[in-house]
């Protein structure tokens, strides 16, 4: 596993999503949300349509609430703290969790397999 730096943790207000593209690949392929002052990450990826990207501009993660994630292929919702989508044509898949690793002072990194 390696870790891949994102961000300080302080560029990542609450009640915010914020894309990553941790490989340098050029295109954002995880986010992080920030709920009640914990990080959630998953996979920029709706389990409807395999690797169609959730939001429809950069950073759009969230419904205008931020209280849930939403795919804009297809308004699906999807659960902050769970990732499990609540309402739309996937009901009760799932968003794929990435795993984050916290480093002092501040920063956020996450943590993928190895290519």
């Amino acid at each position: 596993m390696a870790h891949h730096y994102l961000c300080k943790g302080s560029d990542l207000a609450e009640g915010c999503a914020r894309g990553f593209d941790p490989r340098g690949e050029g295109d954002d392929t995880i986010f992080v949300v920030r709920k009640d002052g914990r990080l959630h990450a998953y996979r920029d990826a709706c389990p409807h349509y395999g690797d169609t990207p959730m939001a429809w501009r950069k950073d759009a993660y969230l419904d205008g609430a931020a209280t849930r994630i939403v795919c804009s292929a297809h308004g699906a919702q999807f659960a902050i703290d769970t990732g499990i989508c609540t309402l739309g044509p996937c009901l009760g898949q799932a968003l794929t969790p990435v795993p984050l690793a916290l480093a002092a002072p501040d920063d956020i990194y996450a943590v993928l397999e190895e290519t």
